[in-house]
């Protein structure tokens, strides 16, 4: 429990650090990514209007029925929502965006959704 608690506050002071230098702007706004356990959720914040464009989530009915995914907490499922994400965001008309981690280390699942939305030609 305790080694737990030292983890996250690690990834909290890696937020902290990172977002004094990733800011959203109308151009280019913030994708902001959230893994959870079981989870991943995303959205695309413009910083200057304080306002979210969209976000969507792997909890979402109609992700379910496209991805045919039973989990969606492993990097199969990361894959399957970076492509998703990118297909939603040019729909808004969204192509350049600022990647946020959160804190979270580049490699696993946020790696793998980073590169499937790069894929599907979202730049950042």
């Amino acid at each position: 429990m305790r080694r737990k608690i030292r983890e996250n506050s690690s990834r909290i002071i890696r937020h902290y650090r990172s977002r004094k230098k990733v800011v959203g702007t109308p151009e280019r706004p913030r994708l902001c990514l959230s893994p959870s356990i079981n989870h991943l959720e995303a959205q695309v914040i413009n910083d200057y209007d304080q306002k979210t464009l969209f976000g969507v989530s792997t909890k979402s009915e109609e992700f379910k029925k496209k991805s045919g995914l039973k989990s969606t907490g492993n990097v199969k499922a990361a894959e399957a929502f970076g492509k998703y994400f990118a297909e939603q965001a040019k729909a808004k008309g969204i192509e350049k965006v600022v990647l946020d981690r959160s804190g979270f280390l580049y490699h696993g699942r946020v790696k793998a959704f980073a590169e499937a939305a790069r894929a599907q030609g979202l730049s950042f």
